[in-house]
């Protein structure tokens, strides 16, 4: 712009400005070569059907094992003062079903015992966190609405030990009681909410790679079903960290390698670390 007397830009009337422009952009044009028009990207792949294999195979009619694809259990002795989930005490949660599964927890033998004897340091109002305070294995309840009714769920998480496990449980309320919809345990490594989705992602024993398992609300089966199970690339450049090794009740109730081991809890879909060996 030229200089005005004050040593400030002086203003080009609008008309000039127009003509500057117009001039300075055919002169960009000219001298690249492109008129803009749209270019080929290239031969496409030509599109090619889903080849079925095996046509003459008897479909299968029932599942070979029960993995737990549904849960939805009423939580005996879990009182949900006024209907609101938020009153209801996660801890005490815990501690009923620690006493459905005494194999689990019970007994000096049991995969889970720690777990059971740490439940003391909890105390009785629920606001007990397993990463820190007082060594309470369960930790600090989410709520949001996974259901659609406006009204929150209880999304509850607590430490399976010695093992290096994470149960990751979600629950509802119905007529006034306390329902649990969802029910998985595995070497979590992160739990995330989205819509009415519940992400969690595990490690993987291929470095690079972790699992990545979604639920989603479903309200035929009034219930948490598993959507997705899927085995993505990592960004943390092949650091991982490795699948704890199964508990020894587990180990030894483990089906041949031929086979797809059942779930190690008839309430749990398998781990991703059992199906690893499908995939």
């Amino acid at each position: 712009m030229l200089p005005s007397r004050r040593g400030r830009p002086a203003r080009v009337p609008a008309a000039l400005a127009l003509l500057l422009a117009t001039a300075a952009a055919a002169g960009a044009l000219a001298g690249c070569g492109d008129t803009g028009g749209l270019r080929g990207a290239g031969a496409t792949p030509a599109a090619r059907s889903p080849a079925r294999l095996w046509p003459g195979l008897t479909p299968a009619s029932s599942p070979a094992y029960d993995i737990g694809e549904v849960e939805h259990a009423v939580v005996e002795g879990v009182a949900v003062p006024g209907g609101d989930i938020r009153r209801a005490d996660p801890v005490a949660a815990v501690r009923a079903e620690i006493a459905e599964r005494p194999d689990d927890y019970a007994g000096a033998k049991a995969p889970y015992h720690e777990t059971s004897v740490r439940m003391a340091d909890c105390g009785t109002d629920g606001t007990g966190d397993g990463a820190g305070d007082a060594g309470c294995p369960v930790l600090r309840p989410y709520y949001r609405d996974l259901t659609g009714d406006g009204r929150p769920e209880m999304t509850l998480g607590f430490r399976l030990l010695p093992e290096k496990l994470t149960a990751v449980r979600v629950y509802t309320v119905e007529k006034d009681r306390l329902v649990r919809v969802m029910s998985y345990e595995d070497a979590v490594s992160a739990v995330e909410l989205a819509g009415r989705t519940v992400i969690v992602r595990s490690p993987s024993e291929v470095a690079g790679y972790e699992y990545r398992l979604q639920w989603t609300w479903d309200a035929d089966q009034r219930a948490m079903l598993l959507t997705s199970d899927e085995m993505l690339r990592t960004d943390d450049g092949g650091r991982h960290t490795k699948r704890p090794s199964a508990s020894p009740s587990a180990a030894a109730s483990s089906p041949p390698s031929s086979s797809p081991p059942p779930s190690s809890s008839p309430s749990s879909p398998s781990s991703p670390s059992s199906r690893a060996s499908d995939r």
